[in-house]
């Protein structure tokens, strides 16, 4: 990636503590999550109002032009000096993203709900392009309720569903989403070079449906700033939580400051793993596959295209964290 200007450099985002005892319920909640482009609904097996939904009850309609360019601008020097020297953030590969089109950026998850790589990305992006150039990162929807996370929005954060996404592609956006979300994000740590896009032939189908090309993100460090144990379903049907909250997986972490870390409930301090984004050449479905092309084979070969690369990240890095 072009070194980024003087005046550039990321702010790393506090997460933001939920009210009372309500804290570590809207964590857990949170590991419900669908990403991608699952729309954000309470699953249909829980029939009461779970804390779940009353978050997702929060959530304003979405509004790609919400996002500030100017804000954007004030927060990049500041944010991305600290990204590179906590992260020594690394990002290669942008000038495979068309400059004048709206694209569907398709990344690999790691870093649990903290997802630093995500953070790098979206500064080098901003770097890069200049501010003015639109990027929306899909998060989960209950990221878009918690208290005071407002401001997510002005910087581009959108909550994961479909709808959001095709409004920011119809907008000229560039929009990054994470097909594989929380299977990838809370794989253990161990296990993390791997890509894992499931089923996720929506993703391809939304690509169509807005004719833009698909951009393969791959990232890899993320899962280095803490011990991720693993996703928990097996503890979270234990409790009964899957019933009682809609929670199918109750992820755990060991990470500071509060060592084990259950849903990552309180948030973590990432580790200073060093950080590499490798972005691919786009992938322009009709022209490689054809005008109604295998949904599923598009979205294969996405995938073996970032697990690939992500192999090759992996072989070159040296040590846990070190890089």
């Amino acid at each position: 990636m072009p070194s980024a200007p003087p005046h550039a450099r990321p702010t790393t985002t506090t997460p933001s503590r939920g009210r009372g005892a309500l804290a570590p319920l809207a964590g857990a909640a949170g590991t419900v999550a669908r990403t991608a482009l699952r729309p954000a609904a309470a699953p249909a097996r829980v029939a009461r109002r779970t804390v779940a939904g009353l978050l997702r009850a929060r959530v304003r309609p979405v509004d790609p032009d919400e996002r500030d360019p100017f804000l954007v601008r004030d927060v990049l020097p500041g944010a991305w000096l600290l990204a590179s020297l906590w992260f020594r953030a690394e990002v290669r590969g942008l000038h495979h993203v068309p400059r004048d089109t709206p694209v569907l950026l398709v990344g690999n998850h790691s870093g649990g709900t903290m997802t630093p790589d995500s953070l790098v990305f979206a500064l080098a992006f901003a770097s890069h392009f200049g501010p003015e150039r639109p990027l929306h990162v899909l998060v989960h929807a209950l990221a878009s309720a918690y208290p005071g996370l407002g401001v997510l929005r002005r910087l581009g954060i959108l909550p994961a569903d479909p709808d959001a996404a095709r409004r920011a592609l119809r907008s000229g956006s560039c929009v990054l989403v994470y097909p594989g979300g929380e299977r990838e994000a809370h794989r253990p740590s161990w296990r993390s070079a791997r890509v894992d896009l499931g089923d996720r032939t929506d993703v391809v189908r939304l690509a169509l449906e807005a004719d833009v090309p698909i951009v393969p993100v791959v990232a890899i460090g993320g899962q280095e700033t803490a011990l991720f144990l693993g996703r928990g379903e097996g503890l979270a049907r234990r409790l009964r939580l899957d019933r009682l909250l809609g929670v199918d997986a109750l992820p755990l972490s060991l990470a500071a400051p509060w060592g084990l870390n259950v849903g990552d409930a309180l948030g973590h301090v990432p580790l200073p793993a060093k950080i590499v984004v490798q972005v691919l050449p786009p992938v322009d479905v009709r022209e490689e596959f054809g005008d109604e092309p295998d949904e599923a084979a598009v979205l294969a070969h996405v995938g073996a295209t970032m697990q690939e690369m992500l192999g090759e990240l992996a072989r070159r890095r040296r040590l846990p964290v070190v890089g």
